[in-house]
């Protein structure tokens, strides 16, 4: 046995079974050759009692000085309780991350997510995930494979971002389910793109147009009673559009619609006259629990967004969107004089921060009020206030 160089190396000749020739400097390092002549380095090792072998790389790809120094840094993982060779196996079997995402799909998202939710985290699984990195090891993904991914989708920011998100939730629980270590998420400081709210709230002119469309498309024909109704509902009441759709007749008790499952939990939404006068008139199919029915017996309008685009085509609305009717409410609330707090509880917001788009209007009604304020004040001082008070000096002696 003496070390191995490349001339030993080369000196190695194939043979009917595997050969071997051991390092004499370093004690388990190795080159193998088979019987097709083959040659690999090898360390081996015994860890727990038992005797392990694992291959370093192929002879011409690594030097044997550069195998050495490879195998000396894993017996220097041995000597501090590791098992290099078992977990390079345990790698090997790891799963790549397409795999990862199916899991993600059927032991999270369809336990804990909502409908709306399930799909669109499909959605960036099966369009952007799977087809950029879905292929490499869950526990091989870097942050630069991250960013690149979000790079990729920079034309469209909001879905980079949306991608991002359900990338950061896979990786945490792949920390739970032991697929990678703690704290290793590669998605950390990759900076999202920024994103501008869409604030679009109909005027007053634009509601009662779409009102009056609202009714001429029932007269018509052209869509059903039960559509209008939706779309008329959604802007009496602030409601989501999942809340309106998937409504059912039980939920309503008086005035208050008592939904048990909304995107933030469940919570009671207060009905106005017009919104209650609408449900009275509305037709109550008696094989349906639904409010909102669609074409299938017995179940709930499953598409509003086609009846829309038509609806906001005739009532000359164009770009405005269902959820834009929830925005509305929100601002006739804010003229009407409301606070954030109670607009974010008219619309069962959970963080302030939600309703703080709204902020504005608000702002609008304070000033009008403080005006309102000022013109009283101007009122008690004459029609211009003075500049700065006026003081009169009293003398201070005895002035008998």
């Amino acid at each position: 046995m003496a070390k191995i160089t490349i001339r030993s190396a080369d000196a190695l000749k194939a043979d009917k079974t595997e050969s071997f020739l051991w390092d004499s400097e370093l004690r388990g390092f190795g080159l193998r050759c088979s019987p097709k002549g083959k040659k690999v380095f090898i360390l081996q090792y015994r860890q727990d009692g038992r005797s392990r072998r694992m291959s370093l790389g192929a002879y011409g790809a690594l030097t044997p000085d550069e195998a050495r120094d490879l195998a000396r840094r894993f017996l220097g993982d041995v000597a501090k309780g590791e098992d290099p060779s078992a977990q390079r196996q345990k790698d090997r079997r790891a799963p790549n991350l397409s795999a990862l995402c199916d899991r993600f799909i059927d032991e999270h998202v369809l336990l804990r997510c909502k409908p709306t939710t399930q799909r669109e985290y499909k959605r960036c699984c099966d369009l952007f995930i799977k087809p950029k990195i879905g292929s490499l090891r869950v526990q091989a993904v870097t942050r630069p494979d991250i960013a690149d991914l979000h790079h990729s989708l920079r034309h469209k920011p909001y879905q980079a971002n949306r991608v991002l998100g359900v990338l950061s939730k896979m990786f945490n629980l792949a920390e739970i389910w032991g697929l990678r270590p703690d704290g290793s998420n590669p998605t950390r400081h990759v900076p999202k793109y920024a994103e501008r709210k869409r604030e679009r709230f109909l005027d007053p002119d634009e509601i009662k147009r779409l009102w009056i469309t609202l009714d001429q498309c029932v007269e018509n024909g052209t869509e059903t009673l039960h559509v209008a109704t939706a779309f008329k509902l959604l802007l009496l009441t602030g409601c989501r559009l999942s809340e309106i759709q998937t409504l059912k007749w039980t939920y309503i008790r008086a005035d208050v619609l008592w939904l048990p499952d909304a995107k933030t939990g469940p919570r009671r939404v207060l009905l106005n006259e017009t919104a209650l006068s609408i449900l009275r008139t509305l037709p109550r199919l008696p094989d349906n629990e639904h409010v909102i029915v669609g074409a299938v017996d017995g179940q709930h309008i499953t598409d509003l967004q086609r009846p829309w685009r038509r609806i906001r085509a005739s009532a000359k609305l164009n770009g405005v969107r269902i959820h834009d009717l929830r925005h509305t409410y929100a601002s006739v609330a804010a003229m009407a004089g409301h606070s954030l707090p109670m607009i974010g509880h008219l619309l069962g917001h959970t963080q302030a921060q939600t309703t703080h788009r709204y902020v504005h209007l608000v702002d609008t009604n304070a000033r009008k009020a403080a005006g309102e304020v000022n013109a009283l004040m101007s009122g008690f001082f004459g029609s211009t206030p003075p500049t700065r008070p006026t003081f009169r000096v009293i003398d201070g002696g005895d002035h008998g």
